[in-house]
């Protein structure tokens, strides 16, 4: 299959972004075979599956997550914002995750810091994927390389990439710096030969965050092996595969 399908947060556009609800609705499609997620501590050192440093946008708590137990945030609502039929979803370990999704689809762990905001975060992260010998299963990616160096350092044997939404003209040598195996890039910034570039470095390439089915094929026709990140994983079907098997 080209083109590979990686939910963004989960299939987010519907249901709760970063929740079990989320994931699940994303492996239930025969298409995804990527999840991205994005992952912080508790104040306590909990990995914790949220995207936002606050609570106040994706659950019903305020505060920062670093801030914040782990069981205090056991407690919140992260579903009700997005629907009602959703109340009551929580904000998941990143341990939930990893046992939920093993053997079934590969998973983009964002390493969601800023500076040393989290030093702890590549090493936790990295105790929970081992536990699970799943360093085959996922990638590390942030847009902190220090986070990158880090992950590196104290796993090898995990991919790690760089996220970033520009193009400079030393991306390459960037990558080469941190060890990274993998970019995740705004998709505006692709074209063949930026495909070109990292693929003869033997860098994977996924593209964010495409939700119109336009944008999808016209990404599609630059390289098959583009993956392709979206909160709408339908969308990707009804342009990627739908086409190809009416063919």
């Amino acid at each position: 299959m080209s083109n590979l399908c990686v939910a963004h947060r989960g299939f987010s556009s519907t249901a709760p972004e970063n929740t079990m609800a989320a994931f699940q609705l994303a492996m239930e499609q025969p298409y995804v075979t990527w999840i991205e997620l994005d992952v912080q501590l508790s104040r306590d050192g909990v990995p914790v599956v949220i995207h936002d440093f606050s609570f106040n946008r994706t659950t019903n708590g305020e505060g920062l997550v670093r801030e914040t137990n782990w069981s205090d945030i056991q407690k919140l609502d992260a579903g009700s914002w997005k629907s009602r039929a959703y109340a009551g979803e929580r904000v998941p370990a990143l341990s939930e995750v990893l046992d939920s999704c093993k053997g079934k689809v590969r998973l983009n762990i964002e390493l969601k810091t800023q500076g040393d905001m989290y030093p702890g975060l590549p090493a936790a992260v990295i105790e929970e994927v081992r536990k699970r010998n799943m360093q085959d299963e996922v990638v590390f990616t942030s847009f902190e390389p220090a986070a990158l160096t880090e992950s590196k350092k104290l796993a090898p044997e995990i991919t790690t990439g760089l996220i970033i939404d520009a193009r400079p003209g030393d991306l390459l040598a960037r990558l080469r710096q941190l060890q990274c195996g993998f970019l995740s890039i705004g998709y505006t910034n692709v074209d063949k030969s930026l495909m070109r570039e990292m693929k003869n470095d033997g860098i994977q390439v996924m593209a964010w965050t495409v939700d119109d089915k336009i944008i999808m094929k016209r990404l599609a026709v630059i390289d098959p092996e583009l993956m392709l990140c979206t909160n709408r994983p339908d969308a990707w079907d009804q342009a990627l595969q739908k086409s190809s098997n009416r063919a």
